[in-house]
C-alpha cells in the first residue's frame, strides 16, 4: 500500500511495480528535507527508507519528522557500503520491485526517479545509473577538475578491463530491479565506498547491460564528498575490482565477488 503522503503513479508506465527509494544518510541535516520533498513530488514512490550511519548532526531528528518514512539508525558508523547493505535489505523486506538510491545531500535531482523506474519496469534493464558525465553536467555542476580527470581516466580503465561502455562507474544515483539484488552477492562487498564499484562489476559479471540517463548534478558545501586521499584509496580499490574481474573471467583467480 502506498504511503498516504505519496500518490499513485501511472500504471501504464510503471506496470504496478512497487518503488522504494532508499537514502543512505550521514550528516545530511541541511539537505534532507529538500531532497525528501522532491522525491515525494515525483508521485511514483511507494516507500522511502532512510538509513542513518551514526550522524553527528540532526539528521535523525529531522528524518523522524518526515511523514511516511521508515527510519533505521546505525548505533555506530559502519561505512557507506554497510549503509547501502542495510538500505537494500530493508527495501527487499518491504517487497520492493524497483529500488532507487538517492543521496539525501541533494547533489542528484530526484526528478529523474520516474524515468529511471520506467526503464526498469519495462523489463529492458536491471540497473540504471544517473550519469554526471553524459550531457557534460559534471564540470557545469561544479565538480572539481581533478575529480573529473580522475573519473575519466578510471572509467576508461574499468571499461577496458570489464568490457563495458559506461560513461562513469562512480555516480551515487542508481536504480536496481529486485531480481538483480536477489541474485548478486552484494553482501560479500566492501563496507566502504568501493561497494559502489563492486556491485556494478557484479552486474556486468552476470552479463547484464547497465543503462544510463543524463543527470544534472550540484557541488556545494553541503553536498557529501570524499577528500583527495580517500578518493585515491577509492580509485585504487576500483582498479583492484576491475583487475579481479578480468582475472576471474580468464579463470586465473577465484573470488567471492564473482562466483561461477
Amino acid at each position: 500500500m502506498r504511503c498516504p503522503q505519496l500518490h499513485w503513479a501511472s500504471e501504464k508506465m510503471l506496470m504496478g511495480k512497487k518503488i522504494v527509494v532508499v537514502m543512505p544518510a550521514y550528516n545530511a541535516a541541511r539537505t534532507l528535507v529538500k531532497t525528501f520533498r522532491e522525491v515525494v513530488a515525483q508521485e511514483v514512490v511507494d516507500r522511502i527508507i532512510i538509513v542513518d550511519d551514526a550522524s553527528g548532526d540532526e539528521t535523525v531528528q529531522i528524518a523522524q519528522s518526515l511523514p511516511g518514512v521508515k527510519l533505521v539508525v546505525h548505533e555506530r558508523n559502519l561505512g557507506y557500503g554497510a549503509n547501502q547493505k542495510t538500505c537494500y535489505r530493508l527495501a527487499l523486506e518491504e517487497g520492493a520491485d524497483i529500488i532507487i538510491m538517492v543521496h539525501p545531500d541533494y547533489q542528484y535531482t530526484p526528478k529523474l526517479i520516474p524515468a529511471m523506474a520506467s526503464l526498469i519496469a519495462s523489463g529492458l534493464y536491471q540497473c540504471v545509473l544517473g550519469s554526471r558525465i553524459l550531457g557534460g553536467y559534471a564540470l557545469k555542476g561544479g565538480m572539481p577538475l581533478w575529480k573529473y580527470i580522475a573519473n575519466r581516466i578510471l572509467t576508461f580503465m574499468e571499461n577496458v578491463l570489464m568490457g563495458a561502455k559506461l560513461s562513469e562507474y562512480h555516480t551515487g544515483y542508481r536504480a536496481y530491479a529486485r531480481q538483480i539484488l536477489t541474485t548478486i552477492p552484494w553482501e560479500n562487498n566492501s563496507d566502504d565506498f568501493v561497494f559502489d564499484n563492486e556491485i556494478l562489476a557484479q552486474i556486468l559479471w552476470q552479463g547484464h547491460i547497465i543503462a544510463e540517463v543524463s543527470c544534472p548534478t550540484r557541488y556545494f558545501p553541503e553536498a557529501s564528498s570524499i577528500d583527495f586521499w580517500r578518493s585515491l584509496r577509492y580509485g585504487l580499490g576500483c582498479l583492484r575490482v576491475a583487475m579481479l574481474f578480468r582475472l576471474a573471467k580468464l579463470g586465473l583467480v577465484k573470488t567471492p565477488l564473482f562466483p561461477r
